[in-house]
């Protein structure tokens, strides 16, 4: 019996695709193991994303103070929450039509970047999607689930230090990727390696989005590519022209070569996510038709993906929601990126089959996405199952006092 108020803490109090579906996987996991519980969603500014199928998210600074004298279990739900640093937080949470001025204004000077920082959040935190018992000193537990910080080991001191010192004070702690578990057992902290909570959105949530995919938007985009089509996908940061000119080069040939439709959505409208005209630059570029794919619903996102011939972009849940249904992914990576470990690569080396691309130059795409589509359909589909009943396994072995 749950004697705690439960507190499901991560970054969905902004429109970003893989951290709003973790809020729907916790939420429907603790009505399944514990029916009397009515978690709380917090975020790090009070939210109403109900709008884009997310949840209305409290600020965890305003929940604290009203459940001061309250025992709480605090979860942080998921997602690469150890390497987010505060101005990074701040950007993010802005209004996406604001972030080009508050960036213009401020992103050059560290001080000032920490001044708006704490200004917007209210806090001091350096890592401020990392809470401990600085927020609640009575908690009962705080549990870190499935969180990553690939870049942890690379991060100024200062935050990284933070961040250990918070961990080390956790009642449980899992990570999803081998990269952040070395990494925090150097530090001499041991964590659970599971799959990412989005590997559960096909079983829980499948005839959700098979209703979604039947009606509005998406099936619009299944009638007009009746052969099928791939979902496409990237941040913003791959829309200057260089790469806009190369990523519309191999997806020329990728529709050519494979006769699918390409269409082009946004996993997440938060600034620092997805630029719908870099999306509209990319189709005025192509001599195939590309479809913009305009719905910022996260149903609907999930709908695409679930019903396309596979999955190539930026984001990592993206990736996760075509592992899930078994489907052919891959990641490509900006040029910048080349040289470093990514989340996406690094989730893919834990948890992908080996043969399957993981993250690939943009130069190599219409190649290794011709390859990720002759993989054998029944293994991707055993693969998926195989990761839920992990996910699904460590999530029943997790107490609650």
């Amino acid at each position: 019996m749950l004697n705690a108020t439960v507190v499901i803490f991560g970054a969905f109090d902004r429109h970003n695709f893989g951290d709003m579906l973790f809020a729907h996987v916790e939420q429907r996991l603790f009505a399944e193991r514990l029916p009397e519980a009515k978690p709380v969603f917090a975020g790090l500014a009070a939210r109403d994303l109900r709008r884009y199928g997310g949840h209305a998210v409290a600020a965890l600074g305003t929940l604290a103070g009203r459940l001061r004298d309250a025992p709480v279990t605090l979860v942080h739900a998921g997602g690469e929450l150890l390497t987010c640093d505060a101005w990074e937080a701040a950007v993010m949470l802005d209004e996406p039509g604001d972030a080009q001025a508050t960036i213009a204004r401020y992103g050059s000077r560290a001080e000032e970047r920490s001044a708006y920082a704490r200004s917007v959040l209210h806090s001091d935190a350096l890592a401020p999607y990392v809470v401990g018992r600085e927020t609640w000193l009575q908690a009962s537990s705080i549990r870190f689930n499935a969180v990553g910080g690939v870049s942890l080991d690379a991060r100024e001191a200062a935050l990284r230090n933070e961040v250990l010192g918070k961990l080390r004070s956790a009642d449980d702690l899992s990570v999803r990727d081998a990269h952040t578990q070395a990494t925090l057992r150097a530090a001499g902290i041991e964590a659970r390696l599971v799959p990412d909570p989005v590997t559960m959105i096909a079983e829980l949530f499948d005839s959700r989005i098979a209703s979604r995919a039947r009606h509005g938007p998406v099936a619009d985009v299944r009638r007009t590519c009746p052969r099928g089509y791939l979902a496409v996908q990237f941040s913003a940061d791959f829309g200057d022209d260089a790469t806009l000119d190369r990523l519309a080069r191999e997806l020329d040939a990728l529709a050519a070569s494979t006769g699918l439709g390409i269409v082009l959505f946004r996993a997440g409208a938060a600034p620092w996510h997805d630029d719908i005209d870099a999306y509209e630059g990319l189709a005025a570029r192509m001599h195939h038709r590309a479809l913009v794919f305009r719905s910022l619903d996260i149903w609907d996102i999930c709908a695409l993906i679930a019903t396309s011939a596979g999955y190539a972009g930026s984001s990592l849940h993206g990736r996760i929601v075509a592992m899930a249904y078994g489907l052919p992914r891959l990641n490509m990576l900006h040029p910048d990126e080349a040289a470093r470990t990514g989340k996406q690569a690094a989730y893919a080396r834990t948890w992908d089959d080996a043969n399957a691309p993981g993250a690939v130059s943009i130069d190599e795409l219409e190649a290794a996405m011709r390859d990720a589509l002759s993989a054998d359909r029944d293994a991707l589909i055993q693969r998926a199952f195989e990761l839920a009943r992990l996910y699904r396994a460590d999530a029943a072995r997790r107490a609650f006092d």
